[in-house]
């Protein structure tokens, strides 16, 4: 008895056998609940209020007090990130004592 055996090859026996993609695959509406198991996957949300770029001397010579300078003006949206990619825009609020964001935008992925 050998326990040498191969497994036949795509198309071996049949030469017109392209595959099946899973974009040959019915597409059926999807709703909110189709992503429920994801739902509990935790991702790195930020809000980013604007840039600035500097040597680093500048930057070891802040203390606390300084002002810097960011890339925006007053008013205008902020960038928000999830997982490093930008997915909507929106303002600054005051929300009691802490600072949130309120969704202007919602930025379309590729």
């Amino acid at each position: 008895m050998s326990d040498d055996f191969s497994l036949p090859q795509l198309g071996e026996h049949d030469p017109d056998y392209v595959g099946e993609s899973i974009r040959d695959a019915p597409t059926t509406p999807k709703s909110a609940s189709d992503l429920e198991q994801l739902f509990d996957v935790p991702v790195m949300v930020s809000a980013v209020l604007g840039s600035a770029r500097m040597p680093i001397g500048d930057l070891l010579r802040l203390a606390p007090g300084a002002v810097l300078e960011l890339d925006r003006k007053v008013g205008e949206a902020i960038d928000v990130f999830v997982n490093n990619r930008l997915v909507a825009r929106g303002e600054v609020v005051l929300v009691e004592d802490r600072l949130g964001v309120t969704m202007t935008e919602i930025v379309k992925g590729d």
